[in-house]
């Protein structure tokens, strides 16, 4: 029986995909992928069959997956790691619509784990992810989960910080983190992580509220006890040195 896979493809780049997400594609006959992901990899897997779609159309790209899964072994790939901000859940949740087809997620690379090895080891400590999207979750939502982990010393790292649509929600965020937190709280980005023009800075809380971030940046906002050292940004786990 053909199998559908959800594969996490990390940050795109062939070399920092997972042993298993690489073989899983090989094995595949068919791979189902939002457009740009799918032109990350195809020079990589030349002889399968894509199916592509473009933004928000993520129900319509599961449903094709699954339906091409009833002839062949098929992957739906998702940057980063399947099921973080991905379709490993989505796909599930249509699940009960195509019950002759067994499901399996293979994890991949997020940019908290890519973009945090970049900058130094800014999550060494408990972390919340939360991105700043209001296309599926309320706005209020996304500001009491933001004022919870600041009140709480979480380090935040950030998902979908900017649009053209949504230019001062970092700026938002940060000036919400900064009714928790000090103006020179360390605080990192990287944009393209694990792509063509990488780019990584380190900088303040004060400094990050003006920062003009896009929808390829990953924010990194440091807790209490964040620090530069040596060009790196550490988030101590509290080790006695």
């Amino acid at each position: 029986m053909a199998k559908l896979y959800i594969v996490g493809i990390g940050p795109g780049e062939y070399d920092q995909m997972t042993v298993k997400a690489i073989k899983t594609l090989e094995k595949c006959s068919t791979i189902a992928g939002y457009t740009v992901y799918a032109e990350l990899i195809k020079e990589h897997f030349t002889d399968k069959e894509f199916i592509v779609s473009g933004m928000r159309q993520e129900k319509e790209r599961c449903i094709k997956a699954f339906e091409s899964a009833r002839t062949a072994d098929t992957a739906l790939i998702c940057s980063g790691d399947a099921g973080i901000y991905a379709l490993a859940g989505l796909a599930l949740e249509l699940n009960d619509r195509f019950a002759d087809i067994e499901v399996e997620i293979v994890p991949g690379v997020t940019a908290a784990l890519s973009g945090g090895a970049a900058l130094g080891a800014p999550i060494g400590h408990d972390t919340a992810f939360i991105s700043l999207s209001d296309l599926l979750t309320p706005a209020d939502l996304i500001e009491k989960r933001l004022r919870c982990a600041a009140s709480a010393d979480f380090v935040i790292c950030i998902y979908n910080p900017s649009s053209k649509k949504r230019k001062d929600y970092l700026k938002k965020a940060c000036g919400i983190v900064l009714e928790y937190q000090k103006p020179d709280t360390v605080c990192g980005i990287v944009k393209n992580i694990g792509r063509s023009g990488e780019y990584k800075e380190i900088m303040s809380l004060g400094e990050l509220l003006d920062y003009d971030a896009d929808m390829f940046t990953t924010v990194f906002i440091g807790n209490s006890q964040t620090v530069k050292k040596g060009g790196y940004m550490v988030t101590p786990r509290g080790y006695i040195l």
